[in-house]
Formats: structure tokens, C-alpha cells, sequence
């Protein structure tokens, strides 16, 4: 049995057929066991079940398969009866562990505590990383933010410790970054309370962000369902060169797709191209799939991930892999749903914005863009880091800008703030010497938190409302999303475009054929970034933030305070009462009156957080009507015992007027593919009556009946 598990104390690896069984012994520096402990005891690589999986799957199909659906099918709970169509059955699913970040994980374990169960029953974890403000420096607004925080992060650290997760402290990292050093590995699904989860992908992972009470069905052993999804293959040939990176892979894919094109798929990239990139650098790429509404982005298995799994010290794992690379590349001949291709020697660098991640535009022409726009060409602040761009090859990439700019005596002309995405990360860079080049150049060095990418940051060189343009190297760029002021103008682009324009202080710069001016007078242009792709010595794991659970922490509280104005212990939804839903009122009201919302496109987009269902469900929502829903969002909706309903028709849409009431009539025959019916009751009184679609199937129809996900799930241990 090909199962490989780590522990503190040694590595054991199982490889072959059978009993051929290899102990690696623990000769260990005290460094390595800090990386070791971070990892379970039951944390495992069993390729031999996914391959029988696949195989039973594959005789089934009778088919080829992409990458994708040799790792989402090889876990499915029930292979053999399993119905797989794309697109339109759910599947049931067994992954293989859960990630939470600090601010979506507060909601997901009160609901697992609601459970009653006594341990989760996979491997999981908690990341530390959302509610770290920016706003001095990073031992500064770290200290703060443990201040501030100091409930919330009892409570986690005690739920945790209670229930079998593991707990990185503040200070340690971004969740994507530390999934990717640590607990990715190829053919691996995991599921992450974070829409950009699908970061490792880069490491050959199927890693899906969702909702925490999909996480708590995991964590709880039941079967975690997800729309079979499409794939739409990216197809690279050609060789990254120069300034472009792969950031601008997603950036260019992102023109093409739009913000929603990838709703219901798993972008697979493949060809050969993707050797050119490295392992971090393919993560970039599917961290920001998120923004195109993929399901998730893969990369196929190959050395360029054996030497980071070698670098982060699991190089038993790489061996493990290479024995079963057939299981982790797509078979010759699968099918795609839609095919892009990119020859990334013809690639440009890209830069895209504002207000929206999927305004393409090649760096040499964001100068004239902007001028023919109205948006303000001087950049006030450039930023680096975040999960999508924090690997030791970028801030080397960053870094070499920075020096060069340096030889010549030029600091940066904008303000410039660099995020390490890791503990590892930034003790690496700061052993290195890419940090103090990058501070000499004029940055500050943020904690190792997600910090300005999510809104975390208390800016303080324009005041809200005043046009002024950021350029960074995060994923997104919504309205007011980084400062929260609606006319920061936001461009993503990647790290090094990032330091060349923080460097030169205008988007008219193009560092590709323009020159900056030395204080001397003299003219000169910044060479093409370098950086290696990963440390010449190894990692500098840093300070030990890992907190293990105890094998048994049945004796153990949680610590939630009475008078928590942020915490408290959940009580069941009511159930729904078996009747229509009658005489709702439009849009959100606070008059312990039922209502309902209606919506747009893509409703939900960019977020995975539960409090969008809950406080709806709290203040007397009933259901939500749109043209169409973000992925996560919908099935959030649905785990409340909310109604996520679709038009039919989406000019119906201009039907509701916002002092109308709405009855959902049909539930009493509420079911799988058959449509619900809305009557519009006018001020006026008139009416009309419009259908309304859903993607219900059986068992989320009894998370509705019983009121939510939660009460079901309690009632079935009854």
C-alpha cells in the first residue's frame, strides 16, 4: 500500500506493492523539526486508493481523463455508483483535509462545536492571517493586532486544541503559502475556507475554496458534494522570458475568460510550456483562477514541483510521486470543454484594472490607456506580496529591481510596502538580503499577513474619496477594495511591474524600452528581473508559530467569552414550516418581517464567508433571487436553509419593483430539476407570475426542510 505519513519524530515511507516498506530515520536539525511538527501523524498519501478509484472510474467512462478528474473522481465516495455527467450531477467526495483562515474559521468551528461531534475526522487546520491590520510595520501591527484580537484567537487556539486542528499563530503566514510549504502535495484534495484555496494547485493539488459548512461536513466525516465540474484546458507552449512572469499567465487568461467565464469549471493547464514556470509561479496562476470563477486551477506533476517538494523538506513525498506519475498527469487524448492556447514566448507583460481583475491591458500600453481614460497616471503606492506573489523567486525577482535602482541612487518615488506570504518566507529573504534591499529602495516590510490585499490596511496618504492609483501584485481590485475608498483606482500586475512603476512613479512608465533618471543625470533602463526560483541554502524556517492539538483534548474548554461582542454559541435555524413562502418583501428590511433579495449576475462574487447567508437567515431572509450566483456563495445560501433561485428568464428581472411582495409557491413539491414559480404581487395590485430555476438536488432540499445543514446533520445522529 503506497501510503506515506510524517511524524515529529520520523519519517515513514511505504512504497511498491505490498511490503516493500522504507524507514527514513529522523537525523534532524533543530530547524527541520520545527517544519516537521507541523505536520499530523495521520496525515497520508495513499495512492493506491486514488488509482483504484480511477481505474474504476475510467472502465466506467471508457474514456480518457484530464488531470482534474483523475483527482476529483479518485475521491469519490462511492466510485463504482457514482453518476458523472459535467456540469450538471453532484458528486460525493471524501477529501483529503481542511484549511480555515482565522476569519472565516471562527463561524466554521461554533458550527462544528453545534455538531456535537467529540474530534474532526480528517486532518484540518487553522491560519491566523485575515485580521492582521497594515499599518506601521510588521512586528508593530502584529503586536496590535494580537491586542485587539487576543479573544478570537483564544478561541480558536482552544477550539483547535478541543477538536484535533492545528493552529498557526499569528505571525506565521498567509493560509495559501503555509498550505503550499506544508500540506499540498500532488493528487491531494483539499478544501479551504478561502476563495483563492486553489493556490496549490501550483503543487499539483485539487484545492477548492468553500463555505465553512461545507468544511464542517468534512471535518465530520460526511460526504462533501460538489457540481461535477467542467474543465476548460489552457494549453501553454513556447518559454517565460524577460520582464513577463507567470502572473502574467492569469492576468492574460483573465481577459479572455472574464470574471465569471470559469464559473463551474477546473481550469487544467497543460503542454509544453508549463516547464518553464516554476512550482510557486504555478501557484500564482491558479491562486487567481479565483477571480475567473473557476471551481479551482491544476497543473500537471512535474520536476519543477519535485524540487520544491525537495526544498520544503519532502523530498519522501517526491519519490512517492514519481513512482505514480501516470495517477498526477492528464492521459493522452481527454477532452477539454474549451481550449485556450498561450505561447508564452509571445506573452506581454500585463497590468489590469482598475475595479476589475479582468481589464487587460499589455504594460506598454497602460500610460496612453489611462490618458484616454481620466485615471490618474502618478502611482501613490505600490504593493508586493500577498498570497497570489510572495515566493522566494518573487521577492528575488523584486529585489533585483531594487538594486539596480539602488547602483544608480534612485529610491522609489511612490510609497512601496513588501508582504512576506510566510513566516519561512520572510526569515529566507531577511538571512538572503533581498529584504533590506527592498527596504533600502523605500518599502516597508508588512507582517506576514494578507494585510492590504483583503482591506487590511489603514492608509493614511489620501484621504476617501480622492482619486489617486495603487498598483500591486495582489488577485483583486473590486471598488474599495484594498483602502476603502471608492476612487483608488487599482491595477494588479506582477511584483516586478509592481517595483518598476513604484520606482518610477507613473503608469507611463514601460520598463521594457524606457528610461529613468539617476540623480547624476544619467539615463539608464532596468535590466530584465532575475531571481532563483528557490534558495541556494535551504529554507530559514523562522520562529516556531505551529501549535499541535494534544491526541486527546476531550478534557479541555473552549474559551468563549459570555460577553463576547464578536463571539458566541450558535442556535439552530427554525425549520421550515411546510408551506409556501408567501407575501415576502424586496430587498433587505430589519422588521422581523420575512424578505427577500433580488440580484443581478454573478451574486456572491469574491468571497467564501458565511456571514453573507447567516445575517440574511438571522434577519429574516428567505431566499435570494437573481440572473446567477458566484459558486461558494449559492451553496452557502443553500447550507443556511436560504432558497438561491435563478429566473428563467433573466429579463423577468425588470419585472420587480422594490415596493412589490413576492410569494415562492411549489415548495410542497420541491425537488430535484423542477422549477419554482414566484408570483409578483404589485402596489398597484396587479400581478404576475415568473418561473424560477434551482440547483437543489435531494439532500440539500432536507438541509432546507429542516431548516439548515447544521440541523440536518444533527438530526441524523439522533
Amino acid at each position: 500500500m503506497a501510503t506515506y505519513c510524517l511524524t515529529v519524530a520520523r519519517l515513514q515511507l511505504v512504497l511498491g506493492q505490498g511490503a516493500r516498506r522504507f524507514h527514513v530515520a529522523a537525523a534532524l536539525n533543530a530547524k527541520a523539526k520545527v517544519a516537521m511538527s507541523r505536520f499530523e501523524p495521520n496525515s497520508s498519501i495513499n495512492y493506491d486508493q486514488l488509482r483504484s478509484n480511477i481505474d474504476i472510474v475510467r472502465k466506467r467512462l471508457n474514456r480518457p481523463l484530464t488531470l482534474s478528474e483523475k483527482i476529483v473522481y479518485g475521491h469519490l465516495d462511492d466510485p463504482a455508483g457514482q453518476e458523472i455527467v459535467r456540469g450538471r450531477t453532484y458528486l460525493r467526495l471524501r477529501p483529503d483535509r481542511v484549511a480555515m483562515q482565522d476569519a472565516t474559521a471562527q463561524m466554521a468551528m461554533l458550527q462544528f462545536i453545534s455538531s456535537g461531534l467529540p474530534k474532526v475526522a480528517v486532518p484540518s487546520t487553522i491560519h491566523c492571517d485575515h485580521l492582521i491590520e497594515a499599518q506601521i510595520g510588521g512586528a508593530q501591527d502584529l503586536q496590535r493586532a494580537k491586542e485587539i484580537n487576543q479573544e478570537v484567537y483564544k478561541f480558536l487556539a482552544s477550539a483547535g486544541a478541543k477538536y484535533g486542528v492545528g493552529f498557526w499563530k499569528p505571525g506565521s503566514g498567509i493560509i495559501h503559502q503555509i498550505i503550499l510549504e506544508n500540506y499540498a502535495y500532488p493528487g491531494v484534495m483539499l478544501i479551504g475556507t478561502d476563495s483563492h484555496t486553489p493556490n496549490g494547485g501550483g503543487l499539483g493539488s485539487i484545492c477548492i475554496g468553500v463555505g465553512g459548512a461545507d468544511a464542517v461536513d468534512v471535518m465530520a466525516g460526511i460526504p462533501w458534494e460538489l457540481k461535477c465540474p467542467n474543465v476548460i484546458g489552457v494549453k501553454l507552449t513556447g518559454t517565460l522570458s524577460g520582464w513577463t512572469s507567470p502572473k502574467d499567465v492569469i492576468l492574460k487568461v483573465a481577459g479572455i475568460l472574464t470574471v465569471k467565464g470559469g464559473t463551474g469549471a477546473i481550469v487544467e493547464y497543460h503542454g509544453p510550456g508549463v516547464d518553464s514556470i516554476s512550482c510557486t509561479g504555478m501557484a500564482t496562476i491558479c491562486n487567481m483562477g479565483a477571480e475567473i470563477g473557476a471551481t479551482t486551477s491544476v497543473f500537471p506533476y512535474n520536476h519543477r514541483m519535485r524540487t520544491y517538494l525537495e526544498k520544503t523538506g519532502r523530498g519522501e513525498i517526491a519519490a512517492v510521486a514519481n513512482e505514480n506519475q501516470d495517477l498526477l498527469v492528464p492521459d493522452s487524448g481527454c477532452h477539454y470543454d474549451q481550449i485556450i492556447e498561450i505561447n508564452l514566448s509571445e506573452l506581454k507583460p500585463h497590468i489590469n484594472g482598475p475595479f476589475t481583475p479582468d481589464l487587460a491591458h499589455p504594460v506598454s500600453d497602460i500610460g496612453s490607456v489611462a490618458e484616454k481614460n481620466g485615471w490618474p497616471l502618478e502611482v501613490k503606492v505600490g504593493l508586493i506580496g500577498s498570497c497570489t506573489n510572495s515566493s522566494y523567486e518573487d521577492m528575488g525577482r523584486a529585489a533585483s529591481l531594487a538594486k539596480q535602482a539602488l547602483d544608480k541612487g534612485l529610491k522609489c518615488k511612490a510609497q512601496f510596502t513588501v508582504t512576506p506570504g510566510s513566516e519561512q518566507i520572510r526569515a529566507t529573504i531577511e538571512r538572503d538580503g533581498y529584504a533590506k534591499l527592498l527596504r533600502d529602495v523605500g518599502g516597508v516590510v508588512l507582517a506576514n499577513a494578507c494585510g492590504p490585499c483583503i482591506g487590511q490596511w489603514d492608509r493614511r496618504d489620501v484621504k476617501k474619496g480622492e482619486k489617486n492609483t495603487i498598483v500591486t501584485s495582489f488577485n483583486r481590485n473590486f471598488t474599495a477594495r484594498n483602502d476603502a475608498n471608492p476612487a483608488t483606482h487599482a491595477f494588479v500586475t506582477s511584483p516586478e511591474i509592481v517595483t518598476a512603476l513604484a520606482i518610477a512613479g507613473t503608469l507611463k512608465f514601460n520598463p521594457e524600452t524606457d528610461f529613468l533618471t539617476a540623480p547624476n543625470g544619467e539615463k539608464f533602463k532596468l535590466e530584465p528581473p532575475t531571481g532563483d526560483e528557490l534558495p541556494a541554502r535551504d529554507f530559514d524556517p523562522g520562529q516556531d508559530t505551529y501549535q499541535h492539538p494534544p491526541a486527546d483534548g476531550s478534557g479541555l474548554r473552549v474559551d468563549v467569552n459570555p460577553q463576547s461582542n464578536r463571539l458566541q454559541l450558535l442556535e439552530p435555524f427554525d425549520k421550515w414550516n411546510g408551506k409556501d413562502l408567501e407575501d415576502l418583501q424586496v430587498l433587505i428590511k430589519k422588521h422581523n418581517v420575512s424578505w427577500v433579495v433580488v440580484g443581478d449576475e454573478n451574486y456572491g462574487e469574491g468571497s467564501s464567508r458565511e456571514h453573507a447567508a447567516l445575517e440574511p437567515r438571522h434577519l429574516g431572509g428567505r431566499a435570494i433571487i437573481v440572473k446567477s450566483f458566484a459558486r461558494i456563495h449559492e451553496t452557502n445560501l443553500k447550507k443556511q436553509g436560504l432558497l438561491p433561485l435563478t429566473f428563467s428568464n433573466p429579463a423577468d428581472y425588470d419585472k420587480i419593483r422594490p415596493d412589490d411582495k413576492i410569494s415562492i409557491v411549489g415548495l410542497k413539491s420541491f425537488a430535484p430539476g423542477k422549477p419554482l414559480e414566484a408570483i409578483i404581487k404589485h402596489s398597484d395590485g396587479s400581478s404576475e407570475t415568473i418561473e424560477l430555476n434551482h440547483t437543489f438536488n435531494e439532500t440539500q432540499i432536507e438541509w432546507f426542510q429542516a431548516g439548515s445543514a447544521l440541523n440536518k446533520m444533527k438530526e441524523l445522529q439522533k
